[in-house]
C-alpha cells in the first residue's frame, strides 16, 4: 500500500469519526447530542474539551490531554467522597464510612493505572508537547489541592469520632472496638493508594524529563523535590502511631526460634 493510500485511509477514518455514527441495534444516529445518554452525560460538551485533531502539535497530545482531564475528574470524585466521609464519621455511621473508604481506595487505584497510559509517551514527543504548556504543573491541579484540603477534614472528623469513644489511636490498635480499627485501616489503604499514585507520578516525571537538582519542572521547581513530596501522607497520625507502637514494643513474651511452642516463653 502506498503512502498516499495510507494517508487517504487516515483521512477517511478521521472524517467518519468526526460525524454522527449509526447504531444498528438501536437504529439511531449517535453523536448528534439528542439521545438521553448524550444529554445526561453532556457528551457533546465533554468531547469538545480536547484540542481538535487539526490543531494537535503531536498525535500523542490528545492522549496527554485526555489522561490529565480524566485525572481531574477522578480527583474531583475523591474529594467529594472525602466530604461525604466527614459527615458519616460525625454520625458514627461506621458501615457507611467503611463502604465509602473502600470506594476511595479503588479511586486511587484508577488514578494510578491511568498514569500507566501516560508512560507510553516517549521523552522526545513530550518535549514537543511541553513547549505548549506554559508554566503549568501538578501543583496547580484543582483536584490535587481539593483532595489534600478535604483529607484534613477527614482527619479532624476521625479525631472527633475517637474522642467520642474515649480512645486514642494507640488504643484503637489495642483493646478498643475492632470496628474503629477497621476504619483506621481503610484510611491507611486510601492513603497508601494516594502515595502510590504520587510515586507513579514521580516515575512518570523521571522517565519523561528526568529527576535531578538541575532539572526544573515548568513551574521552575527542581524535579528533585518530588522525591520527598511523593511520601507525604494524607493522614499523618495513622502512620505516626505505627512508629509509636514499635517504640513501645518489647521483645519479652515470645518463643525462642525453633523452640516448641508449648515451652516457657523467652523472658528478659
Amino acid at each position: 500500500m502506498s503512502e498516499s493510500t495510507d494517508l487517504s485511509a487516515v483521512d477517511e477514518v478521521r472524517r467518519v469519526l468526526s460525524r454522527p455514527l449509526f447504531n444498528p441495534v438501536l437504529k439511531v444516529w449517535v453523536g448528534e447530542g439528542k439521545l438521553d445518554y448524550e444529554v445526561y452525560l453532556r457528551t457533546g460538551e465533554l468531547l469538545a474539551l480536547q484540542t481538535p485533531q487539526a490543531e494537535l502539535v503531536a498525535p500523542d497530545e490528545l492522549m496527554f490531554q485526555v489522561v490529565h482531564q480524566a485525572q481531574e475528574i477522578w480527583l474531583k470524585l475523591l474529594a467529594h467522597e472525602f466530604a461525604e466521609t466527614v459527615g458519616e464519621l460525625d454520625c458514627d455511621a461506621l458501615w457507611g464510612v467503611s463502604a465509602r473508604l473502600e470506594r476511595c481506595a479503588r479511586i486511587t487505584g484508577c488514578l494510578t493505572h491511568e498514569l500507566g497510559v501516560l508512560e507510553s509517551l516517549t521523552p522526545d514527543t513530550y518535549q514537543i508537547i511541553r513547549r505548549h504548556l506554559g508554566n503549568g504543573s501538578g501543583q496547580e491541579s484543582p483536584g490535587f489541592n481539593a483532595v489534600r484540603v478535604a483529607a484534613q477534614y477527614v482527619a479532624d472528623a476521625l479525631d472527633r469520632m475517637l474522642a467520642r469513644n474515649g480512645v486514642g489511636l494507640a488504643e484503637v490498635y489495642g483493646d478498643a472496638d475492632p470496628a474503629l480499627k477497621r476504619i483506621c485501616e481503610l484510611l491507611v489503604d486510601v492513603d497508601e493508594g494516594y502515595q502510590t499514585w504520587l510515586f507513579t507520578h514521580y516515575m512518570l516525571v523521571r522517565r519523561t524529563i528526568g529527576v535531578g537538582r538541575g532539572v526544573e519542572a515548568l513551574d521552575g521547581v527542581p524535579t528533585q523535590v518530588l522525591t520527598g513530596r511523593m511520601t507525604q501522607p494524607l493522614f499523618r497520625s495513622l502512620w505516626a502511631v505505627r512508629n509509636d507502637l514499635t517504640a513501645g514494643w518489647q521483645r519479652e513474651g515470645g518463643y525462642a526460634p525453633g523452640a516448641e511452642r508449648h515451652e516457657t516463653r523467652v523472658s528478659a
